[in-house]
């Protein structure tokens, strides 16, 4: 099957020789064009193997991360963002830093109407942090979501 041209220059789905980094690597995220720009909905990502290094200690971090948009005109391609996250595997960061990492560079890549980044990470000498950063277009009704979101994120 041969890609649309509006596809052409997404370069890792479908690429046999995939190159694991094992360095933080934002530029290997790539966006394609939301075929649905005036329907605002959701799209979730779950990523249960993520793997960071502690910058003190250099102990493995292990966490489910956990992604939600809304698009505008631009999505992050799924196989770049998996090998972006698996990017962060000998990256050396706090939980929160990584967090917040994650959900800058996607606003950068695809600049989303709202997005909010939840990382699940396992306890670590008995203590289990889970960072949550979101953030919403400013002067737009997501602005609100997102503070509507943050402040309600945790509760049961």
């Amino acid at each position: 099957m041969r890609k649309p041209e509006e596809l052409s220059h997404i370069t890792l789905l479908g690429n046999q020789k995939t190159e694991y980094r094992s360095d933080y690597a934002p530029e290997v995220l790539e966006a394609f064009d939301n075929k649905h720009p005036d329907n605002d909905y959701f799209v979730k990502f779950i990523c249960p193997e993520f793997t960071s290094l502690c910058p003190i200690t250099g102990q493995p971090d292990f966490a489910t991360i956990i992604i939600r948009y809304i698009p505008d005109i631009k999505m992050v391609e799924s196989k770049s963002l998996k090998l972006y996250l698996f990017s962060f595997r000998n990256h050396g960061d706090f939980h929160e830093d990584c967090i917040n990492t994650i959900m800058k560079d996607l606003i950068a890549l695809m600049n989303p109407k709202y997005i909010e980044v939840f990382g699940e990470f396992t306890p670590r000498g008995g203590i289990a942090i889970h960072p949550f950063a979101n953030y919403g277009r400013p002067n737009t009704p997501f602005e609100q979501l997102a503070k509507e979101r943050l402040f309600a994120h945790d509760k049961q």
